[in-house]
């Protein structure tokens, strides 16, 4: 069988197989975490950034190439979740605009956008690392552009593209040390691989990958909105996509400023997403389709839903202000006890997120969406978060700072050091510099076995880490955090604050203190309940 032209109906048998490969092999590319802790979520993120971008492709009743490429390009955007599904979205972007106005694909005009996405990818990372996702898919574009030179078959095309890159991604540990060190290869380089595969499986006459539950795989990471039945004040949650537009994004919010409340209008390449909250969804829906045609309409009775189903504060803390700040906060983070610190230190929104739960690039504009302040600070207090909410910035029309907050430790610190009576510019600037100074420990467990820096760590075993450096190993996990904390602390540091997680008892957590402190006599230490799961303690070290 020789194919050389694809159209666009095989163009999203191309795209489902490949999401279903992805979902299919998503835990073991988690398996191929660095660090052996509880976290590894790049083959989840990654799955969950493609899933969105299928649910708008299986509502097209089109299959010309510039509409899929379009909502291939728009779900993996606003779907994008931790640094591989936001690297994931950019290589989306750029392959859908090799796309544009093409009635047919052929092995140079795919080579060609493998080339525009890796290029995307790159410039969208401030500091690109070889060894990673970017340096598979520069290899594998480059691989095509020379196949496409003399192979007109894009089965051979596509066997020879991932042969090279599978010979590539074997050289990883050898680019980037801590890969080496850990004796893996790049986790997002072997998805970018496996969605690869997937394709050229659809285009061989594979199985037929074709979601049917895709609302299910994405409940996995869903942010609900969280009402008292007595505040709901508009009653339906609406949400809709309008295709194929010339409108302004600014002209369409303005429509419908007046519709609800809870109102989210982001626009890219001609698709615009629309969220609002109101009392009359047939009236924003007939509002909305002067400005073109409207797919993936979703309309939920918020009332309805509260009454037959009582919604937890699991996944965001949602403060609706009715007239403008000037700042305004969101961060990120998991633990009731957690959550209620930042809430004290005047967060407006707490999305729930952190380790093995990324929010989304959506989820990170629908928080934005709820704050009105003259500016919006957020901190992500996650490294695989940051990249999302510097997209959720670069997609929303307000003035938003991503301080980029890597650990919970962090993220207080920054918001403690904040002063109302200051400029943006000057706090952002403070808020930068204080995360610098913040030792961050952290104990949980080992999820397999490995040897890293001479240290063997059996599956199961207690690990104390500092800055992504693991200090302590054992099987106590006081006797570890206590041996963590003395390797941590130096004579600069004079504050400790502990936060013990969920599976930790308070009695257990002030041994732990009342040891501390018989061995750090000029130390002040806090114990804060924290509530956070995976990790036994957070240390705060200042």
């Amino acid at each position: 069988m020789k194919i050389e032209y694809i159209d666009g109906e095989l163009i999203k048998k191309l795209f489902m197989g490949a999401a279903a490969s992805l979902e299919k092999n998503k835990q073991s590319i988690n398996d191929l975490n660095v660090f052996p802790v509880p976290d590894g979520d790049t083959g989840t993120n990654m799955s969950l950034t493609v899933q969105s971008a299928v649910k708008q492709i299986k509502s097209l009743n089109s299959n010309n190439i510039n509409d899929i490429a379009k909502a291939m390009s728009n779900g993996t955007l606003m779907g994008a979740r931790g640094n591989s599904g936001v690297i994931l979205s950019q290589l989306f972007r750029g392959f859908a605009n090799g796309l544009k106005n093409k009635n047919k694909l052929d092995t140079k005009i795919i080579a060609n956008a493998f080339k525009l996405g890796s290029n995307t990818a790159y410039k969208a990372v401030m500091k690109p690392i070889e060894g990673t996702i970017l340096t598979i898919a520069r290899e594998c574009s480059e691989k095509a552009l020379e196949v496409s030179n003399y192979e007109t078959d894009i089965i051979v095309f596509l066997e020879k593209v991932i042969k090279h890159g599978e010979i590539i991604l074997k050289k990883t540990p050898e680019m980037l040390d801590v890969l080496k060190k850990a004796g893996v290869v790049d986790a997002g380089g072997k998805g970018l691989l496996i969605i690869l595969k997937g394709a050229l499986e659809a285009l061989t006459g594979g199985e037929n990958h074709f979601f049917e539950d895709i609302d299910d795989i994405e409940n996995e990471m869903k942010i609900v909105d969280d009402h008292d039945l007595e505040d709901i004040t508009f009653g339906y949650c609406t949400e809709f996509i309008i295709n194929n537009t010339d409108a302004n994004v600014d002209d369409i919010r303005n429509e419908l400023l007046k519709a609800g409340d809870s109102l989210l209008v982001v626009g890219s390449d001609s698709i615009i997403k629309v969220h609002v909250h109101t009392n009359n969804p047939g009236d924003v829906l007939m509002k909305a389709l002067a400005y073109g045609e409207l797919i993936d309409i979703k309309i939920d009775n918020m009332r309805y839903q509260h009454r037959s189903k009582v919604i937890s504060d699991e996944t965001a803390n949602e403060i609706i202000e009715t007239s403008q700040k000037k700042y305004g906060f969101i961060t990120v983070a998991m633990g009731d006890g957690i959550k209620n610190v930042f809430k004290d230190l005047n967060a407006d929104y707490v999305i729930t997120g952190g380790q093995t739960m990324n929010p989304s690039t959506e989820d990170i504009l629908k928080a934005v969406n709820q704050i009105t302040a003259e500016n919006i600070i957020i901190l992500p207090n996650n490294s695989n978060i940051v990249l999302a909410a510097n997209q959720a910035k670069e997609l929303s029309d307000k003035n938003i700072y991503v301080v980029p907050t890597k650990t919970i430790p962090q993220g207080i610190s920054a918001l403690l050091v904040f002063d109302e009576d200051l400029d943006i510019d000057h706090n952002v600037n403070e808020m930068n510099s204080i995360i610098e100074d913040v030792k961050t420990g952290e104990v949980t467990f080992a999820v397999r076995d490995t040897e890293i820096n001479n240290k063997k760590i059996n599956k199961d075993d207690i690990m104390g880490i500092c800055d992504g450096e693991i200090l302590s190993v054992g099987n106590d996990i006081n006797e570890v955090s206590f041996e963590l904390i003395k390797n941590t602390v130096t004579d600069e540091n004079e504050l400790i604050t502990i936060f013990y997680g969920e599976d930790i008892k308070e009695e257990k957590a002030n041994q732990l203190a009342e040891k501390l402190e018989e061995e750090l006599k000029d130390f002040d230490i806090t114990i804060i309940y924290g509530g956070q799961p995976l990790y036994y303690y957070i240390f705060s070290i200042e």
